[in-house]
């Protein structure tokens, strides 16, 4: 009885894993990070290059963040699932997963534990993201051809009330054209929040658009969330939902708001 219901568990886990891996025939291309949040180097072991290589044979379209982009994918990151590999070694053994995420850094889909027990830091993250990457092996890519085609810059809606009560007038009497009330029209602005893609460099990261061009460098500093804009006098650090650029342009301070995409 045991036996089956453990036959039974592994196989409704098979299903939902095979689901979750379903979804990214939605997505036209897949982007590999260059460096990885545990690695100092981008490609540092070739473990970028090495993902992108095993993702290819199911037949994705795999670019590596730093690569020239086509120009669809430039312009709407939300066309590729972003791939990172994740660290949780331990002191004997290296433990790697491979994560695909959407443009918002949702997770669709995480791989099993790929280990591996080599001494040589080359050679076993090589082989821990090989044994990552057996969960994949099998998913044959399948696109939909109704990509995700969520723009990257966000529209907000605002009422814009008016300031004042705009006047009734009266028309006279002996008129046949009946009083009428002016009705007040609410008109509606759209804000744009400016989308940005952080590339992680040695001591912190490059901000680049859409175009692409870099927009800002920002340090690192102690402090979570705050960078330090480099060739700026001034600040960039995280607020509720968005990111804040303040710095001073020809002695007038300057506050922007940002999406930024890690």
């Amino acid at each position: 009885m045991l036996r089956k219901f453990i036959v039974l568990l592994l196989l409704v886990l098979s299903v939902q894993l095979h689901a979750q891996l379903e979804k990214l025939n939605d997505y036209k291309y897949i982007i590999v990070n260059s460096k990885f949040d545990y690695l100092k180097k981008a490609d540092q072991y070739q473990t970028s290059s090495l993902t992108k290589f095993l993702l290819k044979k199911n037949n994705f379209n795999v670019f590596l963040s730093d690569d020239i982009l086509p120009k669809d994918l430039a312009t709407n990151r939300c066309l590729a699932a972003i791939v990172s590999v994740t660290d949780d070694s331990g002191l004997f053994k290296t433990k790697s997963y491979i994560e695909f995420k959407d443009c918002y850094g949702n997770l669709i889909y995480k791989s099993s534990e790929g280990i591996s027990r080599q001494k040589d830091f080359k050679r076993s993250y090589s082989e821990a993201i090989r044994n990552a990457y057996k969960s994949i092996a099998t998913f044959k890519y399948n696109p939909s051809n109704t990509y995700n085609t969520v723009t990257e810059t966000k529209k907000i809606e605002i009422s814009k009330k008016p300031t004042e009560k705009e006047d009734v007038k009266r028309v006279p009497v002996l008129q046949d054209k009946p009083v009428v009330k002016n009705k007040t029209s609410f008109k509606k602005q759209t804000v744009l929040i400016n989308v940005l893609y952080a590339q992680p460099t040695s001591n912190g990261y490059q901000l680049v658009n859409t175009k692409p061009e870099i927009v800002f460098n920002v340090l690192k500093t102690n402090i979570e969330n705050v960078f330090i804009i480099k060739d700026k006098n001034g600040v960039f650090y995280k607020k509720d939902f968005f990111w804040i650029a303040e710095y001073y342009q020809a002695n007038k301070k300057v506050s922007e708001k940002y999406q930024v995409k890690f």
